[in-house]
């Protein structure tokens, strides 16, 4: 699919409408990253790099399993190029995965090495619960996903972004103030509860949601980057995402009126964030479902030949 990308690795997409950019630049590497950035500093990065983790039960060169310490060494590198563009108030998420065939890893040896990193504030690990998950008859469903959250200086947080469409139905948390006793949902200042850091509210991708983009199988759902966007910044601020893969960071900068600088090393994935945009634009849907990003490709019955 190459010669259908538009971008060559070094290569920066401008775009001409709101000022987002889409980059072929490598997240490990100071220099790609200050190609993207240049003088700009991010009020919120939102990054989703690979999980050293075995997907589809084998070991690919797109997206292989590697030595964890050489695997840590490069997560080292990537955190260190985002604190660097970093505004001096600022957010950090970032997704991780979690090997339980190996140790959890990378997870766990992911917490510690952001130790290093003093002038980040560890604020909340955030687990989205899937509604579909995969598993054995031998052991726990696995339904989860793990955000880990960040802030360097003291940034604002909108904590109306935080409430859910879910009615607030349980009752029982009495507190006595100025000798009145009250339930809870009297002294909430919304009938719909917060989110927490358990997201019970957001469904994940799969082929039958308009926002489906084939063949990226770690595509997160617009419903929590929006989320994470409007919690963390405010209209016209600038958000990085060092690893765009499905273009869901750029897509929810565009909903939300925000900037968006991301990048991928892969330069397929770096055209269908381009690609995502411009369909967005063009038509209001926000991803293609069952049909190819690249229809160039499609079979004559309408599905994509390369998933």
């Amino acid at each position: 699919m190459a010669p259908l990308c538009r971008l060559k690795n070094g290569e920066v997409w401008r775009d001409d409408v709101t000022g987002h950019k889409v980059g072929v630049l490598d997240a490990a590497n100071a220099d790609d990253v200050r190609l993207l950035l240049g003088d700009d500093r991010a009020r919120l990065i939102v990054n989703d790099p690979p999980y050293n983790i075995v997907v589809g039960n084998a070991n690919t060169a797109c997206l292989p399993k590697v030595d964890l310490g050489d695997y840590m060494d490069f997560s080292a590198k990537w955190v260190q190029n985002a604190c660097a563009i970093m505004d001096r108030d600022s957010h950090l998420y970032i997704w991780m995965g979690a090997d339980y065939r190996d140790g959890f890893q990378p997870l766990p040896d992911f917490m510690l090495l952001m130790r290093r990193f003093a002038d980040l504030n560890p604020r909340n690990v955030i687990t989205l619960r899937n509604q579909r998950g995969y598993g054995t008859q031998r052991n726990w469903m696995w339904v989860r996903q793990e955000l880990l959250y960040y802030t360097r200086g003291q940034p604002g947080f909108n904590v109306e972004a935080e409430y859910t469409d879910i009615p607030r139905i349980l009752r029982g948390y009495y507190k006595t103030v100025n000798g009145r006793t009250t339930e809870n949902g009297e002294r909430s200042k919304s009938q719909f509860i917060r989110a927490g850091n358990v997201w019970v509210d957001v469904q994940q991708v799969f082929y039958r949601l308009e926002e489906n983009v084939p063949g990226c199988y770690a595509q997160k759902p617009l419903k929590a980057t929006e989320r994470i966007v409007q919690a963390s910044t405010n209209v016209g601020d600038l958000v990085a995402d060092f690893f765009a893969h499905s273009g869901t960071t750029l897509l929810a900068g565009e909903r939300l009126g925000r900037r968006v600088y991301t990048m991928d090393i892969d330069p397929i994935f770096a055209e269908i964030a381009i690609r995502r945009l411009e369909r967005y634009r063009a038509t209001g849907k926000t991803g293609w479902q069952r049909h190819s990003p690249f229809p160039e490709l499609e079979s004559p019955g309408g599905t994509a030949r390369w998933i």
